[in-house]
């Protein structure tokens, strides 16, 4: 696999400097190794700030949803591997506006070790915080176990995109978490696998998935599915994912949802407009409405090809909180 970058173990740092370069009118670092990045204008004085983070490897997920409307802050950690908590507690303190810090992330272990790290630093300092973790990924654990689930492209973009209007309008530390927690509870993702990724450092494939196979349910990182086996149309892709989500949901008619068909990083716009073709058309069946759709690259894993789809089932007040404006390099509503 060719790629181009310089020296592997400067992958995160180059693509991290290139970034701010890009957009010093929307980002800043806030620690010395440069690994903790925020907004320009962090911290608001009054507002929640909302900090994420873990490893790159994912853009836009997790520095690429800093912004307004958005998250606050993010500590970056090396490829598929967490930040530190130094990282994750010099990103707190440079969003700190008085209001308190939402910690929102992906339920992995490293990470949810380091920012309760963070975390008791920060309150030890007098900053308040909370946690949110996404755990979309219906793959990942049965309905009964749902805490222990994954958290994917779903859960974070929407975790973000709810909780970051919710912050961004005013709103105290409790009501957004609350928003989060609400988005969490009602978002659901699943995801195709068709190929692996190459770590840069190790210039080899992370996971072995054979010539003409897919794997339904494969993690981010690789993790195994539930299912492997050939390749399969893009229809039948489509109506074993968002069957899988539909019944975990419960959804039924008359619900709305907003739908995000997500590229994994190798795989053409136009083959997520047919899977998002189909997704649509089963949701029609079911008698669920969409309310904006979302069709892109919104959690990635390097050059992985496949893809994931998530579906949020919408209330009056997630609504508000989802059509809200906001604004990051990566993401523009």
């Amino acid at each position: 696999m060719k790629k181009l970058l310089n020296d592997p173990d400067r992958f995160v740092d180059d693509m991290l400097e290139g970034l701010l370069l890009a957009h010093p009118d929307e980002l800043k670092f806030a620690s010395e190794d440069k690994r903790a990045v925020v907004r320009a204008d962090a911290p608001l004085e009054g507002k929640v700030g909302i900090v994420t983070g873990g490893g790159s490897g994912h853009l836009p997920v997790f520095v690429g949803y800093v912004g307004r409307g958005l998250c606050s802050g993010a500590a970056i950690g090396n490829v598929f591997s967490s930040p530190s908590s130094e990282q994750m507690l010099a990103a707190t303190r440079a969003v700190s506006g008085g209001a308190g810090v939402l910690y929102l992330y992906g339920n992995y272990g490293g990470d949810v070790l380091n920012f309760d790290l963070a975390g008791d630093r920060a309150d030890a300092e007098g900053i308040e915080t909370r946690t949110v973790l996404s755990t979309d990924d219906v793959a990942s654990a049965p309905p009964e176990h749902a805490a222990d689930r994954r958290g994917i492209a779903g859960g974070m973009f929407y975790g973000f995109k709810c909780a970051g209007a919710a912050a961004e309008r005013g709103d105290s530390l409790e009501q957004v978490a609350d928003a989060a927690k609400r988005t969490m509870e009602n978002t659901r993702t699943m995801g195709v696998g068709l190929s692996p990724t190459i770590l840069p450092a190790a210039g080899k494939p992370t996971f072995e998935l054979g010539e003409g196979e897919m794997e339904i349910g494969i993690g981010i990182h690789g993790e195994p599915g539930v299912h492997r086996g050939p390749l399969e149309s893009a229809d039948s892709v489509a109506e074993r994912l968002v069957g899988a989500i539909s019944e975990d949901l419960a959804l039924k008619s008359g619900d709305g949802v907003s739908v995000l068909v997500n590229g994994l990083g190798a795989t053409p716009p136009e083959e997520l407009y047919i899977l998002y073709r189909r997704a649509a058309q089963l949701l029609g069946e079911l008698g669920v409405e969409i309310h904006r759709p979302y069709v892109g690259e919104y959690a990635t894993s390097l050059e992985m090809a496949g893809a994931s789809i998530s579906v949020l089932r919408l209330d009056d007040a997630l609504t508000e909180l989802l059509d809200a404006p906001a604004a990051s390099p990566f993401f523009r509503q």
